[in-house]
């Protein structure tokens, strides 16, 4: 198993290399709350975080969108009253990119850390 979580996410052309299925197959297979969107024209890992209220949801939005802008990739992030949808994938190419598997492991890393 690739600990991504360490890694540091890398500015992605039009051109980089796609993730391979193998590749996804085996972040799905170690992070098994993270899933395949399949309501999407593209691939895109998601998952959705659970709170107990809408102030704590917000806390982790903010938190995950200050990672996003330090690593300069950026999710889809949708807050409900004690639940944030994140979805990772890599714009410039319209597909999974190893550094969607990075920043979902760092997010579930946060997740983990301060709010379980």
């Amino acid at each position: 198993m690739i600990d991504y979580s360490n890694k540091i996410c890398e500015a992605c052309s039009v051109d980089a290399p796609k993730a391979t299925q193998s590749e996804i197959e085996d972040f799905l297979k170690n992070h098994n709350e993270w899933y395949l969107a399949t309501d999407v024209e593209f691939p895109q890992l998601r998952r959705e975080f659970k709170f107990n209220d809408f102030s704590t949801a917000q806390k982790f939005t903010n938190i995950i969108s200050d990672l996003a802008e330090e690593e300069g990739h950026h999710p889809s992030i949708l807050l409900e009253y004690g639940k944030v949808t994140i979805s990772w994938w890599s714009h410039k190419i319209q597909s999974l990119h190893v550094n969607d598997f990075i920043l979902s492991s760092k997010t579930e890393e946060l997740y983990n850390s301060k709010f379980q």
